[in-house]
């Protein structure tokens, strides 16, 4: 049977595509806030790290009403560090929006998440967004999308739709550029009309497929999915199936909650049906790629295949002098619990037990996938270290292969031979070159080229460079890239800083710390300007003399060249012999071991670390 009065819908597009801006648009207008509702720009962006950011990590649920039917939405992230969370998500809609800008057009993510949909036979439907940019260039980008799905082996039906044309902002959007939309009737219009309505048995034993996991102190894990099949009431006792777990059932638990979703909230229901996707509580182990089903027809679901990580960190407990002083938690125990408790919700992660017993080995997606891990964890109170990211390695036919991906730059015509010559030292192979009035660049490179490449290509193209990438496949081993050419300033001493020993040290390089700052000896305090790293006394004081110095030296010992790095921008200097410490008050480079003397001994013999 078809249930004609839902439609559930996932809206996918590369970062800053403007898919938040567009749900946020939706709710309005689909009667879920009042006329004189004050509403935050970006309400699905409700994460502390999302606001800050501006863009989605995670994947969420949300719900309007058009007519006399329901639209489930699913507003999904568009950075490839999180693209774990739009594969799964996909299992739980019947179709897919792409959403693309009208200036950038399909970028590297907007090739993965409608390669994604295509494989799994989504029916997609395409919207050009932000076309009230004074340099938009419609036309073009929709020819760049009907190449992009003829290579991509979409089928005729999916050419055949209709384009959207909207400005997420202001909430338009229209079939024609010539006619200007005045809201967002057309779009629900092509929904309710191209998106098919759910299929299946609604007189069958129930079976819900979980795609994500919720948590809420009160009733713990909370699993969300779609109503495959059946009938479920809240109270009914199911089973837990695993499609990879062939033959294992778990014992009969009673539904303790069922919800939907109803604009931001979430309503509890008695009774859901085929087609809802629906909200459950009640067992503490369900995961996501489970199947609930019935107790008499244990009938587990396939699950999507996540694509496998390709960057690993090592966390480990801290070890430094300033140890404990600012987390709360603080063990291998807490460290481990933690850790593993990610692994319930992000289907990308991969965590193992490390060389020791207070060391773990993370797996990510990328760089930013781990980094907004270790943020999160550090908010939460958590102190440990980490170690430099490294790609992980595969072994194909015999051959030493790496993660290569496809980066794509858009920079004035200037700096595009900066770009191009960074590039080239990094291992990247320059694949297309479109010149216009900005110059777009799309390299395949090796994923360890880019560790600590943004921020030299910001100061590059003077901030006007806008760079992605995503991951493209595994190619053999490209021979060595240079890390870090400079050395870097540690401290000779544990103490506190001062501005008579920084003033004498800046000349040396760039400084991270300020004056009155704690350190420890081994600590990392600035950037060399010279390879090679220099032991330098920032906690050295003035010595008291008989000599008065006049008020004018006094005034002219000051700083000028105080940088403290964000987390990324640590992750990203740290060489093979430095951690980074992590607390919920400071970030600390150190180098692994602290002692001046034994690192003089492990170089004098060879050793790295």
């Amino acid at each position: 049977m078809i249930r004609n009065d839902i439609r559930n819908i996932a809206i996918i597009a590369h970062v800053d595509h403007g898919k938040t801006s567009l749900v946020n648009e939706m709710l309005k207008q689909g009667g879920v806030f009042r006329q004189n509702q004050e509403v935050a720009d970006r309400v699905m962006d409700s994460n502390d790290l999302e606001r800050e950011r501006g863009i989605t990590i995670l994947s969420k649920n949300t719900a309007v009403h058009y007519h006399d039917a329901k639209i489930n939405i699913v507003d999904t992230p568009g950075h490839a560090d999180f693209g774990g969370e739009v594969e799964r998500v996909l299992k739980m809609v019947d179709g897919v929006l792409l959403l693309v800008e009208s200036f950038e057009g399909p970028m590297p993510q907007t090739r993965f998440v409608l390669s994604k949909a295509l494989e799994l036979s989504l029916p997609v439907l395409i919207c050009i967004n932000k076309i009230d940019r004074p340099d938009a260039r419609c036309a073009e980008v929709v020819d760049e999308i009907l190449d992009l799905l003829i290579e991509l082996d979409a089928d005729p039906e999916t050419l055949e739709r209709p384009i959207l044309y909207a400005s997420a902002r202001k909430g338009t959007c229209t079939l024609d550029l010539e006619q200007e939309g005045t809201d967002l009737r057309p779009l629900f219009d092509a929904i309710m009309k191209y998106i098919p309505a759910p299929e299946g048995d609604p007189e069958g034993p129930a079976q819900v497929l979980i795609s994500t996991i919720d948590y809420n102190d009160y009733v713990g894990r909370i699993g969300i999915g779609r109503v495959s099949r059946g009938v479920l009431k809240a109270g009914q006792m199911v089973v837990r199936c695993n499609y990879l777990e062939e033959g294992k059932v778990s014992p009969p638990w009673r539904l303790t909650g069922l919800f939907t979703h109803d604009g931001l909230k979430r309503l509890p229901a008695e009774e859901v049906g085929m087609g809802d996707i629906v909200a459950l509580t009640g067992l503490e182990d369900i995961s996501i790629g489970d199947t609930v089903c019935a107790p008499d027809t244990p009938d587990p679901l396939p699950f999507v295949h996540i694509s496998e990580p390709t960057v690993s960190m090592t966390f480990s407990v801290n070890d430094s002098p300033f140890a404990g002083k600012e987390g709360q938690y603080v063990t291998s125990r807490h460290l481990r619990a933690r850790l593993y408790r990610e692994l319930q919700t992000d289907m990308s992660l991969r965590v193992t037990d490390g060389e020791t017993t207070e060391s773990f080995n993370v797996c990510g997606r990328g760089e930013l996938h781990l980094s907004i891990l270790i943020e999160t964890m550090r908010r939460q109170g958590y102190e440990f270290q980490v170690s430099k990211p490294e790609v992980i390695l595969k072994e194909i036919d015999g051959v030493t292969c790496e993660p290569i991906e496809r980066m794509v730059a858009d920079v004035p015509q200037a700096y595009a031979g900066a770009v191009i010559e960074k590039m080239g030292r990094r291992r990247g192979v320059l694949e297309k070159m479109d010149d216009t009035d900005r110059v777009r660049l799309e390299f395949l490179v090796p994923s360890r080229g880019l560790f600590g490449y943004r921020s030299e290509f910001l100061t590059d193209t003077r901030g006007e460079g806008i760079m992605s990438s995503v991951f493209e496949r595994y190619e053999p081993f490209r021979g060595d890239i240079p890390h870090r050419n400079v050395g870097a300033l540690i401290v000779y001493e544990t103490g506190e800083t001062t501005t008579y020993g920084l003033f004498y040290t800046q000349e040396r390089g760039t400084l991270f710390v300020g004056s009155q700052v704690p350190v420890y000896a081994g600590q990392i305090c600035g950037e060399n300007s010279r390879p090679g790293d220099i032991v330098c006394n920032v906690c050295r004081k003035k010595h008291v003399t008989n000599t008065r110095n006049s008020s004018a030296a006094e005034e002219s010992m000051r700083l000028v060249s105080v940088h403290p790095l964000t987390l990324e921008e640590c992750m990203e200097f740290i060489d093979d012999d430095e951690l980074l410490e992590i607390t919920p008050k400071s970030l600390r480079m150190r180098k692994r071991t602290l002692s001046h003397e034994q690192r003089a001994k492990n170089a004098s013999r060879g050793i790295k670390i």
